[in-house]
């Protein structure tokens, strides 16, 4: 199963993103297929903080379309949401201990976590901070669908 990171969430909102053609075929991608594809709810939390914040953008995106957005994902049937389980913490520690992050770093730690808690096998991700954790394959999606 492939699991999609925020950044490309985010990059797949904002129009002002110079990789929203590649984001959205990637996504579009995942959705229309039959295939169970993933979303770990801290990167649905996390899209919503980051499309919204008024420190980010000029011109941040309305709360009521970003969560238009959400309901939006949420329409795939294949879709299948993530969160922490009862395998969680034993996944999170052994990432925490092998990889040695440490702060703000514990957040890209827990979505590989639940990640891997899941069985998935491929996280798309923009993000190269993630190659630091094992048992998960990360895929820069983007960067074969650039289109300007």
């Amino acid at each position: 199963m492939i699991a999609i990171d925020t950044n490309i969430l985010v990059y797949s909102e904002r129009t002002d993103s110079i990789w929203l053609k590649a984001a959205e075929h990637a996504l579009q991608e995942l959705a229309e297929s039959s295939a169970p594809w993933a979303i770990p709810w801290p990167c649905i939390h996390e899209f919503f903080s980051i499309v919204t914040h008024p420190g980010i953008w000029k011109t941040p995106t309305p709360p009521p379309q970003a969560l238009r957005q959400i309901a939006h994902w949420m329409e795939s049937p294949a879709l299948v949401l993530l969160a922490e389980g009862p395998g969680y913490w034993a996944e999170l520690q052994d990432l925490l201990h092998a990889s040695r992050v440490a702060g703000p770093q514990v957040h890209d730690a827990r979505i590989a976590a639940i990640c891997r808690e899941h069985g998935v096998s491929t996280l798309w991700s923009a993000d190269r901070d993630f190659s630091r954790f094992s048992g998960l394959k990360i895929v820069n999606p983007l960067l074969r669908r650039r289109t300007s």
